[in-house]
């Protein structure tokens, strides 16, 4: 599990340490650095796919798209990396470094590596590197693609910018094939197979729907039906398109999660996208108990339907004996604002306290309602 990511002179992060743990939380307002975290740890794999860590960092394609260097590097430079941007990763064991910087008089597409290739001996066995990986961006979709090999040998449900793109055609490869982990197994749903506890957790973003995936000779679809009460008994072939995004935003989240191994990192966007409150704090449930069983999750999040559950979570571990939700000491809740006189990112950790409290949260961290509030009452 890595446990701290620092990150220097990287687009608004001027020199940006944090502890991560079992679930890891950030929020804030819109363009205060939340998503350039992501990015650090996706150009990182990105680049190692690509067989290229030992000499470069490749700024685009295709899991994101920074630009070129300049788009890429702080505007004003910390003095100890200078123009240089900085990546240091740590896990159980070991720390690992690495260091680049711009080709000289080159607007480029990559940076040159420049650090000893020893400060980052050992990194392929980073859950960042290997097959264990998930990630979902913001913009998750229902246009399905098919990779074979990205499928069937990596186990990735999206390469290209987190959108989800591969998830008809993994589920329809491994969804009465691979077994979901005990603790993350649905109440209602004993089958334990990835299709039936996808489906089953489905059914909290919309009552009696069925996901089935299915194979289009060269492609693959989902398709969704509904039981009903009456006698017309099943309403079936219903179209991603026609069923509600919540549903399609929903499904790449609970295949990720469900899939997942111990040991394994999920980094997820706004999950809560297009989702009902009542669907967001079932995720989040569902989130917790992955993290609580060794599933390391990064969440970027707007919502405080998510804090709000994750908080819940933390309580019911502690009124349940540990049986339920997440230990708080395990989840680490960042509020991310700017310094605006040096343009530059601050991460303030907030400690969650017994009984699913924040300690002190800051202005501006989901107070929204509550100023509202406020104003509809006249105080």
């Amino acid at each position: 599990m890595i446990n701290k990511i620092r990150i220097a002179n990287f687009k608004s992060h001027k020199d940006t340490e944090l502890q991560l743990g079992n679930l890891t939380i950030l929020s804030g307002q819109n363009g205060v650095g939340k998503s350039s975290i992501i990015q650090s740890l996706l150009l990182l794999r990105q680049t190692f796919q690509k067989n290229r860590l030992n000499e470069v960092l490749e700024l685009n394609d295709p899991l994101c798209f920074i630009g070129k260097s300049d788009d890429a590097i702080y505007k004003f430079p910390n003095d100890e990396f200078g123009n240089q941007i900085g990546f240091v990763i740590s896990d159980d064991k070991n720390e690992y470094s690495w260091l680049f910087e711009p080709i000289a008089n080159k607007n480029s597409t990559y940076l040159n590596r420049i650090n000893d290739i020893s400060d980052s001996d050992g990194h392929e066995e980073l859950s960042l590197f290997n097959n264990n990986f998930q990630y979902l961006s913001a913009s998750r979709n229902t246009d399905y693609l098919s990779d074979d090999y990205s499928v069937e040998v990596q186990k990735q449900i999206s390469i290209k910018e987190g959108k989800g793109e591969l998830v008809a055609q993994f589920l329809n490869e491994f969804g009465k094939k691979e077994r979901v982990i005990d603790l993350l197994k649905h109440p209602t749903e004993s089958d334990d197979f990835l299709l039936s506890q996808v489906t089953a957790w489905e059914k909290e973003i919309s009552k009696n729907v069925n996901v089935q995936p299915i194979s289009l000779g060269d492609g693959y679809d989902i398709k969704y039906s509904f039981d009903t009460t009456n006698e017309l008994g099943l309403i079936d072939n219903l179209s991603k398109k026609n069923v509600g995004f919540g549903l399609s935003y929903a499904l790449p989240i609970l295949t990720a999660i469900l899939s997942s191994k111990k040991g394994g990192i999920v980094i997820i966007e706004n999950p809560e996208a297009h989702i009902h409150p009542y669907g967001i704090s079932k995720i989040s449930e569902l989130i917790c108990l992955a993290s609580q069983s060794g599933i390391q999750i990064i969440v970027e999040t707007h919502s405080d339907h998510i804090i709000n559950g994750i908080l819940v979570q933390c309580k019911a571990f502690e009124t349940t004996n540990g049986s339920k939700g997440i230990e708080k000491d395990s989840v680490k809740l960042y509020y991310f604002n700017r310094n605006e006189n040096e343009h530059a990112t601050e991460a303030i950790i907030l400690p969650i306290l017994s009984g699913g409290k924040i300690q002190r949260p800051p202005i501006g961290f989901f107070d929204q309602l509550d100023i509202d509030m406020d104003t509809l009452m006249g105080i």
